[in-house]
């Protein structure tokens, strides 16, 4: 028997609204929770008011609320067909020869239109807000004194002293090395004033300090000075520089291939925005599968009762997964194994699990 349109309608507008109401009240325990923890941080620190830590809870929630966007769609799933069960309307729907598969077919619909919308959509206008957050985390939590900008033009590092601040251009960076290649490097006093410039052929970050070779030293005084080494000194390290790149989250989905071609362009490793875009892709996918694990939990449910063990099984699927999935991505960000099957792994064996499951329970 062909499922109603109406019927479809009613299922997938039911499960959209315990969506937005579960969605609702994560967020604001999250919000809740993280000004908490941004508070203690902020602790000993005059500059980070209380009117500053809201803000930055605020720019961070779009980060945070993602992530749990799979189990609410789980949990979503679960509610609807628990509420539709003990109302007897899904009871109904099968004794008139509407098969699981039939009344699934509404949610797994909207579910991934979801993960379309929250990809192309929420995950543009979460970046720019995390982007602003990682900022002021910068500035007002972790004191950092350098930055670090990939564009097309190449790379751009800013390191402030005491007596001044100095920024560092270069084309590429050698793959596997602290070595850039050619390099510009702009001085400024303390005023903010330019003082010298150097044209160099290398840098090599070394303890302490950049080894510049062969380049050109221009004071303004006078001619150019050439040079075989120049010692610049610098607190800076090959973890501070590869943790001051733009974190995949700040980064718009949009954006990231661009972006992804410019570090390999760069000589740096993109393994990290590579595995975020293509997560982002088998976002649809993973929303499928959760679907059809509420539905499983569900089924279960109806025949043999106990609305504690549907929760609980929720409960440790999510947990499951979660664990799943982190531990994949540390393999694909270590490039043990394929940056895609690192990506697309959780997602695909959910689905698969899924509909194994519910087969099982359905047809078994």
């Amino acid at each position: 028997m062909r499922t109603s349109a109406t019927l479809s309608r009613y299922i997938g507008r039911q499960f959209l609204l315990y969506f937005c109401m579960l969605l609702g009240i994560l967020l604001a325990v999250i919000l809740l929770l993280d000004t908490v923890e941004l508070l203690r941080r902020a602790a000993g620190k005059p500059d980070a008011t209380f009117s500053v830590v809201v803000r930055m809870a605020l720019f961070k929630l779009p980060e945070i609320g993602q992530q749990v966007f799979p189990f609410v769609i789980l949990f979503a799933g679960m509610f609807t067909f628990w509420r539709l069960t003990r109302s007897q309307e899904l009871v109904v729907a099968r004794a008139v020869g509407v098969s699981a598969w039939q009344f699934l077919a509404p949610v797994l619909i909207v579910a991934p239109l979801i993960a379309v919308f929250q990809v192309t959509v929420i995950n543009p206008a979460g970046s720019v807000l995390v982007a602003r957050y990682e900022k002021m985390e910068d500035r007002y939590l972790r004191g950092r004194t350098s930055s670090l900008v990939v564009s097309g033009s190449g790379l751009w590092l800013r390191q402030i002293q005491e007596n001044g601040q100095y920024l560092i251009h270069a084309d590429t960076a050698e793959a596997g090395t602290t070595t850039l290649r050619p390099v510009n490097v702009f001085m400024y006093d303390a005023n903010g004033e330019f003082a010298s410039r150097i044209d160099a052929t290398s840098a090599t970050l070394e303890p302490g300090h950049w080894m510049i070779r062969q380049g050109w030293l221009n004071t303004g005084a006078g001619p150019a000075e050439a040079f075989d080494s120049y010692r610049l000194d610098t607190d800076l390290t090959l973890e501070r520089i590869q943790e001051s790149f733009a974190s995949p989250d700040s980064m718009s989905f949009w954006e990231l291939p661009g972006f992804i071609r410019t570090l390999q362009e760069t000589g740096f490793s993109a393994t990290r925005h590579r595995l975020h875009f293509q997560s982002l892709l088998s976002t649809p996918l993973l929303f499928c599968a959760m679907v059809l694990f509420a539905a499983a939990f569900s089924l279960r449910q109806t025949r043999r009762g106990g609305t504690m063990m549907m929760v609980a099984g929720g409960v440790v699927t999510g947990f499951v997964l979660f664990l799943f999935s982190d531990v994949v991505r540390a393999f694909g960000i270590s490039e043990t194994i394929p940056v895609p099957l690192a990506a697309w792994a959780p997602a695909g064996a959910s689905l698969l699990l899924g509909i194994a499951v519910l087969l099982h329970l359905e047809d078994g």
